[in-house]
């Protein structure tokens, strides 16, 4: 594994959430047309959370964007809480209320995950099985999505991989479960679903979003200390660095 002594960063720093957002949608639609350009089917996976969520808005209303071949546009989630789709801390929700409802996606082309159901296991196997079914997957095979867009937490989680998490280490599936304790919820245990390491690292593309102040310090010892994936586990990344983009605003950048 390269060292982060050895490697520069593939860093663009903007000036806030809006510049963020702005530079994401251009990042996306780009991918988009490129990898359309080679080939018949593009799939992105998208991550939730209050960093992406004015990309999500910039994407409902950008032209350039509702013009892409939506109809070759498979669209997966990094991640999502076990909760009903309806739900207000739904990833799915957040992107259904926002750019879904403006761009001609087919609904076929929209795999979300199923999260109502009552035996968390199960959704992860149905996931996978959607996974597996679109990419064609032989047995052992992992999908090459064309691009992935991660965040950062302030902890240094990415998807629902959290420090001191087995779900970083789970290898052997696409997806998993994970339990976690969401403050958010009143103290309420919510399960969740994400992709695992591999599949991440399998990405052609990566963008990691990382936005506030409160998330400069931590990503500082990200990107300067040896890699930990159990204190950090966005360090999965190490191995495939060179296909990571990090798009970070002046906030979260003020101590590098």
């Amino acid at each position: 594994m390269e060292t982060v002594a050895n490697y520069k960063p593939n860093l663009e720093v903007v000036g806030d959430t809006g510049a963020l957002a702005t530079r994401c949608v251009e990042l996306f639609a780009a991918a988009a047309r490129e990898v359309l350009d080679q080939k018949d089917k593009c799939c992105i996976a998208i991550s939730g959370g209050q960093t992406p969520r004015q990309f999500f808005q910039l994407l409902a209303d950008d032209p350039g964007v509702k013009a892409l071949q939506w109809n070759k546009i498979h669209l997966f989630w990094v991640d999502e809480r076990c909760v009903p789709p309806d739900s207000a801390h739904s990833n799915y929700k957040l992107a259904a209320d926002t750019f879904l409802r403006a761009v001609p996606i087919p609904n076929e082309n929209v795999h979300r995950i199923p999260t109502e159901s009552d035996d968390f296991n199960l959704a992860a196997q149905l996931y996978e099985q959607t996974i597996r079914a679109v990419f064609d997957l032989k047995p052992g095979e992992l999908p090459e999505f064309d691009l992935i867009i991660l965040g950062m937490g302030a902890d240094g989680h990415t998807g629902s991989l959290f420090p001191d998490s087995f779900a970083s280490f789970e290898t052997k599936n696409l997806t998993c479960v994970v339990y976690f304790l969401d403050q958010k919820l009143a103290d309420e245990p919510v399960n969740r679903i994400t992709l695992t390491h591999p599949v991440l690292c399998a990405a052609s593309r990566i963008t990691v979003l990382v936005s506030g102040e409160e998330k400069a310090r931590t990503l500082k010892e990200v990107l300067t200390a040896r890699p930990d994936e159990v204190r950090y586990p966005i360090h999965i990344l190490w191995p495939v660095l060179d296909k990571v983009t990090w798009l970070v605003d002046a906030d979260a950048a003020k101590l590098l």
